[in-house]
């Protein structure tokens, strides 16, 4: 199922350039709390997207090292956790995704 148009557009509007590495092509939009396979549409919503670059995207989802490492950084996260929680840009601090397609940045500590 195929993420809507206009959330996309928002998405790649707020998402210049990769979370992880800072490529500013090849990307690809991430869920931050996945879908599964073919998984709700609910949560396809700006929140729980970021654009990543391909690279990235396969590594977290296929090397536990980069997976506990994105969870770290909010990358990914549990069904569990809230989109509330923050992302971690590694050149440009910390941010919580809004559900209309902007960040706000936030000061915290050390990853979680």
């Amino acid at each position: 199922m195929a993420i809507p148009k206009k959330v996309l557009k928002l998405v790649q509007a707020r998402d210049e350039h990769c979370w992880h590495c800072a490529r500013e092509d090849d990307l690809v939009p991430h869920h931050r709390i996945n879908r599964g396979m073919g998984g709700s549409k609910l949560l396809d919503t700006p929140d729980n997207l970021m654009m990543i670059c391909a690279q990235w995207n396969g590594s977290i989802e296929a090397d536990a090292k980069d997976a506990i490492a994105a969870r770290g950084w909010g990358h990914k996260l549990a069904v569990w956790e809230s989109t509330e929680r923050p992302v971690f840009d590694r050149f440009g601090g910390w941010w919580i995704l809004l559900p209309d397609g902007t960040k706000v940045g936030v000061t915290i500590g050390e990853p979680f």
